[in-house]
C-alpha cells in the first residue's frame, strides 16, 4: 500500500504579528446612526434586529457580508457610515475570526465596534483581538448554539446581552 504525505502550511490566526496596540475609538455620547453588520450566519439577523429594536430612536445601516470571509472594501465603507457598528455573528472558527478582524478594520477606520460571538468562541475571539493589538475590543457573548434554533429561541438567548450593550453604549 502506498501513502502519499503532503505537507501544508497552516495559518495560525493567533500567531505573532508586528502590531502596535490599537486604541479603540470611544463610543460617542450622542449618536444617531448604527451600522448593523450581518455576516449572514443563521440567527445573526435575528440578534441584530432584536438589539436594534431596543436601542431607542436611532437610524440603522444594514450591511450584509458572507460568513467566514472578510468584508469587502465597499462593505467596510458602508459600515463606516455609522457612528457605531454592531457585528454578528461569530459562532464558529472562521466566522468568529472575520467578525473580529472586520471589527479591527472598522476600528482602524475610526468606527467604534461591538462584536457578538457565541460563548464557545468568545475566548478565541478575545485572544485573536489581543494578538492583533486590540486587547480591549468590545465583544459580547450569546449562549451557544444559535444555528438551528427558532427565532424565539434566538431572541431568548440574545436578551441577556441587552443590559451590557446598553451599558457600553451609555443608554439608560
Amino acid at each position: 500500500m502506498q501513502v502519499k504525505i503532503v505537507e501544508k502550511d497552516i495559518l495560525d490566526p493567533l500567531g505573532d504579528i508586528d502590531q502596535v496596540n490599537l486604541d479603540l475609538n470611544p463610543i460617542p455620547h450622542d449618536f444617531e446612526y448604527i451600522s448593523l453588520v450581518d455576516n449572514t450566519k443563521p440567527g445573526a439577523d435575528i440578534i441584530l434586529s432584536l438589539l436594534a429594536e431596543n436601542l431607542g430612536n436611532r437610524k440603522f445601516i444594514t450591511v450584509k457580508k458572507p460568513a467566514g470571509a472578510p468584508a469587502t472594501v465597499e462593505q467596510l465603507e458602508m459600515a463606516s457610515e455609522g457612528e457605531i457598528a454592531l457585528i454578528a455573528l461569530g459562532d464558529c472558527g472562521s466566522c468568529s475570526s472575520w467578525v473580529i478582524l472586520d471589527a479591527i478594520r472598522l476600528e482602524k477606520r475610526g468606527v467604534p465596534t461591538i462584536s457578538i460571538c457565541s460563548e464557545r468562541f468568545a475566548e478565541f475571539a478575545h485572544e485573536l483581538a489581543k494578538s492583533h493589538g486590540a486587547e480591549n475590543l468590545r465583544i459580547l457573548s450569546v449562549e451557544h448554539p444559535i444555528a438551528g434554533l427558532s427565532n424565539n429561541e434566538i431572541q431568548t438567548k440574545t436578551l441577556p446581552i441587552l443590559p451590557s450593550l446598553k451599558y457600553i453604549l451609555q443608554i439608560p
